[in-house]
């Protein structure tokens, strides 16, 4: 009998202590789970890192060397997500599949943190040089210029080959050609027209064409009246023309119909195609007046020379053949709408000798909005800020912590702008040269001037023309330094810079995680001091 009392008690003794330490192992449990945040891209990565501290456990969804502006979610971001109890971003400006993202997610109690709420996006570009001219425009032109050469009319595929004359002799040299196709709409940019000689390929529409020469101040100095240039393929016929009367039409069995046949015009393929064209050069996205300039790369070395570049804005529009566009080169200045562009070699029989895959040139303004906040010191204040609260919402429990970390990553950014307001607020010159048009909230807080060099590529050597537009913009604003993103390929940075007389320097605009940061393990801090240090070469 008291053995069995001995084993009833010594086996609820047993019971007791293992309940007692599966419910201390789920204490423990609970109290070392992590918070649960997916954050965009690098700042956004950064700053919450900085504020979460060991408390959370932060993913970044935008990888290193990827484009946070048009980057696609994955299923296993989707996936990431719908299991997060944050998600912090910048702002749709910046971000523009978030939305899409969030209509795809299916978490009912996902804090969703848009860092951009504590700040008011507004439009940097008044700084930014303006490659239409559109003010220059409206300046009363003092020289009168005729326009020499316009015939009766062409066809298409002509080379137009014009002359503007001005009636006095100056030492301007900065023209532009500007076309229309009627009066009702605007003047639009010829690219690669920067002289008083005009040779363009008649496309199959008639246009309005004018001449605008401007000072050295880029005012309009003498601008010629509007003409009219006629397309007229006679409907389709031939119009009979012997070699004598009109030598652009070399017969059917000559091969090149310069009213483009139905090969040429399209581009298609035919069963002479053989080589893969690759173009480089391409940028994630451009802004509205920036020159696009690609090449087109073949894969063999050939005696052809004969190109074709072909744009089309969506896949149910015909292509397009680009006037003056007929070497391995493409430069050519957007207008303000997306476009897919492509570029054709032909063989000797003028068939498609080899053909690239179309890329996208992805215009984006931003909306007129700059979202570039993060390279505000003081803005990341706000942004930082935003993310404490979020955090807080999700973790209540973490309220001190959270609190205290962004408290002493705020006073680092405060720190940060007095450095800058002090290096950079006595200085003369006050004007810098970029490539790509991304530091402009950072121009207005320290009251600098920021001119873009809007589409200049990394990877393609810009024309004669472009290097003179790029030396002239130099010389007017007597910059020494033209700033390209850190990471870009500094080849054609070390030739702009030898033609144009100035030196180059890289910035950081941390859009992307570049393989320096994480070589050298430097944080946003880190970075933005050296974007100081590189600015001090032009603002001083």
């Amino acid at each position: 009998m008291k053995r069995n009392w001995f084993v009833t008690v010594l086996f609820s003794f047993i019971m007791c202590a293992t309940l007692l330490g599966c419910n201390q192992n789920e204490g423990e449990s609970t109290a070392n789970e992590k918070l649960s945040v997916v954050t965009s891209f690098y700042p956004m990565y950064e700053f919450t890192q900085q504020v979460a501290g060991d408390r959370a456990d932060v993913s970044l969804m935008v990888s290193a060397g990827e484009d946070a502006h048009h980057y696609e979610p994955s299923a296993q971001d989707v996936a990431g997500v719908n299991e997060a109890e944050v998600l912090v971003y910048s702002s749709e400006e910046m971000e523009h599949w978030v939305e899409s993202l969030l209509n795809t997610v299916e978490n009912d109690d996902l804090v969703i943190v848009r860092t951009a709420d504590g700040v008011d996006l507004v439009n940097t570009e008044g700084s930014d040089h303006d490659h239409d001219h559109e003010d220059e425009e409206n300046q009363e032109a003092i020289g009168n210029i005729n326009i020499q050469g316009v015939a009766d009319h062409y066809h298409t595929g002509d080379m137009i080959g014009l002359t503007a004359e001005l009636d006095e002799d100056v030492e301007y040299d900065h023209w532009h050609w500007y076309t229309r196709e009627s009066a009702d709409e605007e003047w639009a940019t010829v690219p690669d027209q920067g002289g008083p000689e005009f040779e363009y390929e008649a496309s199959g529409e008639s246009f309005e064409l004018r001449a605008v020469l401007f000072d050295g101040e880029h005012n309009e100095y003498a601008a010629s009246e509007p003409v009219e240039i006629v397309i007229d393929d006679h409907d389709g016929d031939d119009h009979d023309h012997s070699e004598e009367e009109h030598d652009h039409n070399h017969g059917e069995e000559g091969g090149h119909d310069h009213e483009h046949g139905q090969d040429e015009e399209s581009g298609q393929d035919n069963e002479n195609g053989t080589g893969t064209i690759e173009i480089a050069g391409l940028a994630d996205h451009y802004h509205t007046g920036d020159v696009v300039t690609l090449v087109a790369q073949l894969d063999e070395n050939i005696e052809y020379d004969h190109w074709h570049w072909f744009t089309r804005e969506s896949e149910d529009e015909q292509w397009e053949v680009v006037s003056g566009q007929q070497t391995d080169h493409f430069e050519y200045e957007t207008t303000g709408e997306s476009f897919e562009v492509k570029a054709v070699l032909y063989d000797n029989d003028h068939n498609t000798y080899a053909e690239s895959e179309p890329v996208s040139i992805i215009i984006d303004d931003h909306e007129s909005h700059d979202p570039h906040i993060w390279l505000d010191p003081v803005l990341a204040q706000e942004q930082v800020n935003v993310i404490r609260d979020a955090l807080i919402e999700a973790d209540p429990d973490g309220k001190e912590i959270y609190e205290e970390n962004a408290e002493a990553f705020n006073e680092e950014l405060q720190a940060l702008d007095e450095e800058y307001q002090a290096k950079l607020g006595d200085a003369e010159n006050r004007a810098f040269v970029v490539q790509h048009q991304a530091f402009g909230y950072l121009a207005n807080r320290y009251n600098l001037e920021q001119i873009a060099i809007g589409g200049l590529s990394t990877e393609v050597e810009p024309s004669p023309s472009r290097i003179a537009e790029i030396a002239n913009l130099v010389e007017e604003h007597d910059v020494p330094v033209i700033y390209y993103q850190q990471g870009a390929n500094s080849a054609i940075a070390e030739t702009v810079a030898t033609e144009t007389g100035t030196e180059t320097a890289a910035m950081y605009d941390l859009e992307v995680l570049s393989e320096e940061l994480q070589a050298e393990d430097l944080g946003y801090v880190d970075a933005m001091r050296q974007n100081l240090e590189a600015l001090q070469l032009s603002v001083q």
